[in-house]
């Protein structure tokens, strides 16, 4: 299923909005994005045993400021770096509840990356490809990315767990953030759509 749409994007053969593309919700049925149209939108690669999980705090904290403003989280599962989002969806979506009080939606664990990414991640990587790693922890980051993939600057895959990407009102990509990025700085640039 995916490897189609990952062909299509390849070649540039069809045009999608981020409002065109469904995804599985936390419970496994299909949700349209189109319920989000006219919204700002943060859409996060999550893992739960991470060096950046602790990042659920601020996000929760820009969530609580802004929802009412019409901001939403789109939160996605992934255990593609380091294995660090094991476990079912249910099991990730309780952790996110229980210990990091996450209110905002948690879809269905998906790939981010490869063969069998996301249609969705697809997109989100052709319009704001990877620039580069900068921010709190970055050195690090860069050294543990060299140690998988000498190459990773060459390629606009998503490099680690907590890469963001904000959505504006009329559904456009119009920034990505490392997991590095500091949160003050996606939280200004949300305040600017708002």
């Amino acid at each position: 299923m995916y490897s189609f749409y990952n062909i299509l994007f390849k070649c540039g053969g069809i045009y999608m909005s981020v409002y065109d593309f469904e995804v599985k919700d936390g419970e496994g049925n299909m949700q349209s994005l189109s319920q989000y149209e006219g919204k700002v939108l943060l859409i996060v690669n999550s893992a739960t045993k991470c060096g950046f999980t602790p990042q659920y705090t601020e996000l929760n904290e820009i969530y609580a400021e802004f929802n009412s403003q019409g901001f939403e989280i789109l939160d996605f599962p992934c255990n593609q770096f380091g294995k660090q989002a094991p476990g079912t969806t249910e099991e990730i979506t309780e952790v996110c509840r229980v210990k990091w009080m996450v209110p905002y939606t948690i879809f269905d664990k998906i790939d981010v990356n490869g063969e069998n990414a996301s249609p969705l991640y697809e997109y989100l990587k052709s319009e704001q490809p990877f620039k580069e790693i900068t921010g709190k922890g970055s050195t690090k980051l860069k050294l543990v990315l060299k140690a998988v993939d000498r190459h990773y600057k060459d390629n606009d895959d998503i490099k680690w767990n907590f890469t963001k990407f904000l959505v504006d009102r009329k559904g456009n990509v119009v920034r990505r953030f490392e997991p590095t990025e500091d949160l003050g700085d996606v939280k200004k640039a949300i305040e600017e759509l708002l």
